[in-house]
């Protein structure tokens, strides 16, 4: 069938719907031989098509979608990359909800996932995308997870949609092409420059953008927010309108949320490593929010380059995580090799920051041996290639 709607609208039928339950949590192992049995009853087209849907909702409960949820939707190759983790989307719901939001033009909408945690808010949402099978998607989406109500989808181009009449507007334009990733933001799908304009122009936006975003593509009329969760940095967020602080920074912290403020405070000192190393969460350096980090934990920084730092007292913050440092050591593979073997270290962690290192191939060199086990961090220290060495406190 080279329809790809009307591939999945047969996925919807009673024969698709009791193809998908038969061939729940079918082990990847094993799906030639499923298959093979399944097509003796059924149109192959159908067969590969709910495979393909039973594989995509085991990565989607693993990976952004609560399992519960995950069995009943239906995905996407692309629309389960571009997706919102859940925890993420709900949150961002949340937020939304809380500053008096009950209704949202959802642009870009995707799969669903950010329209499913909008309405589990009590917003309603019209959820738009320009492409035939997402917009189908979506649709069933709603539906398998009795949202309907609260959801309307929309195939149409974003840019021709009227948002007037509803209180917010999120934008989540496609950052993924026939090649990958796009890093450019005016290739985005709309340019970023357009969400920009349909979000100040709405009584309140969101604009979800990737997290590695320039800060000074940032328009000063922006409040901008990192979200990290569970130390994965996932996107950043520019809002704007009614509510929001026009260029504040922040960087929200997931499951919590435990949110960091930006103080405009200046670049920390470089000190001498002291007997703790703190390792910021993505987000907050993402957000340029490592002096504030510095300040909570009374330290400075290892190098004026590196956002790593230290300080001689341990004060435990959520927005870094704690290291007690034992060793300070020239960067050289035979001198962590013979230290590793002197403290009998047999699980290494590797990081680093500032080094050209590679951790896997740094391990394979070391052989690590033994019962216990160390981080080792590649940086540098006043300009120089260091090695930390120490554990988590």
């Amino acid at each position: 069938m080279n329809d790809p709607v009307l591939a999945f609208a047969a996925l919807l039928t009673p024969e698709g719907l009791a193809l998908l339950d038969e061939v729940r949590g079918t082990d990847p192992a094993k799906e030639l031989a499923v298959a093979t049995r399944l097509r003796r009853e059924h149109p192959a087209d159908l067969v590969s098509a709910a495979l393909g849907q039973a594989r995509l909702r085991q990565r989607a409960a693993v990976a952004k979608f609560a399992p519960e949820d995950a069995d009943r939707m239906f995905f996407t190759p692309n629309g389960f990359e571009q997706s919102t983790r859940a925890t993420v989307a709900t949150y961002r719901a949340g937020r939304l909800s809380e500053l008096g939001v009950t209704s949202v033009a959802d642009l870009c909408c995707g799969i669903g996932g950010d329209a499913i945690a909008l309405a589990r808010a009590g917003v309603r949402v019209l959820a738009v995308d320009h492409d035939p099978l997402t917009a189908a998607v979506a649709r069933a989406n709603a539906e398998a997870l009795g949202l309907a109500d609260l959801i309307e989808v929309r195939e149409a181009d974003v840019t021709d949609v009227d948002t007037s009449a509803y209180d917010a507007v999120f934008v989540d334009p496609a950052r993924r092409g026939g090649r990958g990733r796009i890093f450019d933001p005016e290739a985005y799908s709309p340019p970023l420059s357009w969400a920009i304009g349909a979000a100040t122009t709405a009584p309140l936006a969101a604009l979800k953008i990737a997290p590695g975003v320039p800060h000074e593509a940032i328009p000063a009329t922006a409040e901008a927010e990192w979200i990290s969760d569970g130390g994965d940095v996932k996107e950043a967020v520019l809002w704007f309108g009614a509510g929001v602080r026009p260029g504040a920074v922040r960087a929200t912290l997931l499951p919590g949320p435990r949110v960091l403020h930006g103080r405009g405070l200046p670049d920390p000192e470089v000190r001498s490593v002291g007997r703790y190393l703190y390792e910021p969460d993505g987000a907050a350096i993402r957000a340029h929010l490592v002096a504030e980090v510095a300040e909570e934990v009374g330290g400075g920084l290892v190098d004026e380059t590196i956002a790593y730092v230290t300080a001689d007292e341990l004060r435990p913050t959520p927005y870094a995580s704690a290291y007690e440092i034992t060793d300070q050591l020239p960067f050289g593979v035979k001198k962590l090799k013979a230290l590793l073997r002197e403290r009998e270290v047999g699980v290494l962690t590797v990081k680093k920051r500032g080094s050209a290192v590679e951790p896997d191939e740094l391990r394979r060199k070391v052989k690590p041996q033994g019962p216990n086990s160390a981080t080792v961090f590649l940086t540098r220290v006043a300009g120089a290639p260091t090695m930390l060495i120490g554990r988590p406190v």
